[in-house]
């Protein structure tokens, strides 16, 4: 029986636990601390903290793991891909994809003026004076889960989105991005020896009152989408960056049907978008990617006909206090839902501002879209 070693136990990371368990394989988490339902999915578990090279390449080394990877976390796919590489254990992409993908200066750089590129500019400096026409993003150069992220609409209000970006930098640098007008995509694919071999797209729901963050992920056949511009700046991402084999993941605004690539990394996102692309057309996105990792079986991805709209909304609430879940209206013809936390635990800060704490996954009601 093979062993897999996944980093993280946060709720993605225990469905990437939870799936290789029923797929047969003895399963290993690692953490700084045992937060997070995977620690319990796991049939072994360490504390240990997931950025720790040294620490996580002996307790691979001593429990002899056949593989190590997670999903939902940029945090944890350098250090996933950089030991696999050096301990010869499978992997999709290299250590230097894995870790552009997760600094966005790296990865504006690399793809700087491709299709689908945004203009952008890296600085330390709060009183920098940018060229990009306003409003801007300004973002940590490294950070995800949209920490340390502010639209600025004037020259006044830029100091202080620097100072918060670089504040919640490990490098301590902050990215300015120029704003692209429009509305907002994810997409989640799979590639095949460099070519998308499954493209699928969803509409991003942000709360209105906190830009950026997520409300609702909504799959609808119906809508129509400029596929054309999307996967030409998809894929000359994914053939700049290396990204050869494996799910991809990017979010995408679209402005008069051209498409922008905002991020994109070689992992599932960590929305759980892979449930929600199991209910609409059936495919097990992440089952076949622990084949094709694991046992190198290239997937296959359906044309079924019978599609079911769907949509997956969050619940998020303010961080620093206590969970009510009472607060929270279950939605008509939910088929599957989940809480982050249990009543009345207290929410720990993720982005900082307002926080999943939850999700609802059900049927799309055509009045919704």
């Amino acid at each position: 029986m093979k062993k897999i070693l996944i980093l993280g136990v946060a709720p993605v990371q225990a469905e990437a636990i939870e799936k290789l368990n029923d797929m047969g394989y003895e399963t290993y988490a690692l953490a700084m601390k045992k937060d997070g339902p995977g620690a319990d999915a796991a049939q072994h578990f360490a504390e240990i903290n997931i950025i720790d090279e040294t620490a996580v390449a002996e307790y691979i080394r001593e429990n002899k793991i056949d593989a190590v990877y997670s999903v939902g976390s940029d945090l944890a796919m350098p250090v996933a891909n950089k030991l696999s590489e050096e301990l010869d254990l499978p992997h999709f992409v290299s250590y230097e994809t894995a870790y552009a993908c997760n600094h966005k200066d790296d990865m504006r750089n690399r793809t700087k003026g491709i299709t689908g590129s945004v203009p952008f500019e890296i600085t330390q400096d709060a009183n920098h004076k940018t060229a990009i026409e306003y409003p801007v993003f300004v973002k940590p150069t490294d950070g995800q889960g949209q920490r340390g992220i502010s639209l600025v609409e004037t020259e006044a209000e830029l100091p202080a989105a620097i100072e918060r970006a670089v504040d919640h930098s490990r490098e301590g640098a902050a990215i300015i991005e120029r704003y692209i007008e429009g509305y907002e995509i994810s997409v989640n694919g799979y590639v095949v020896d460099g070519q998308l071999q499954f493209t699928l797209v969803s509409m991003r729901e942000t709360w209105p009152q906190h830009p950026g963050l997520i409300h609702k992920h909504v799959i609808d056949p119906e809508t129509k989408f400029p596929m054309a511009s999307i996967e030409a700046a998809i894929q000359a991402h994914l053939e700049t960056l290396h990204i050869d084999n494996g799910p991809v993941y990017a979010q995408v605004k679209v402005m008069n049907d051209e498409a922008f690539i905002i991020e994109i990394t070689p992992r599932f996102d960590g929305c759980h978008m892979h449930k929600l692309i199991q209910y609409y057309n059936e495919d097990d996105l992440l089952g076949k990617t622990f084949k094709h990792l694991l046992e190198g079986e290239k997937p296959s991805f359906t044309n079924q006909k019978e599609v079911h709209p769907v949509v997956l909304e969050f619940m998020c609430e303010v961080p620093n206090q206590t969970i009510d879940y009472q607060q929270f209206e279950t939605p008509e013809g939910t088929v599957e839902s989940y809480r982050y936390y249990s009543q009345g635990d207290m929410i720990r800060p993720v982005n900082g501002v307002y926080d999943k704490v939850g999700f609802f996954i059900y049927p799309l009601k055509k009045e919704e879209n």
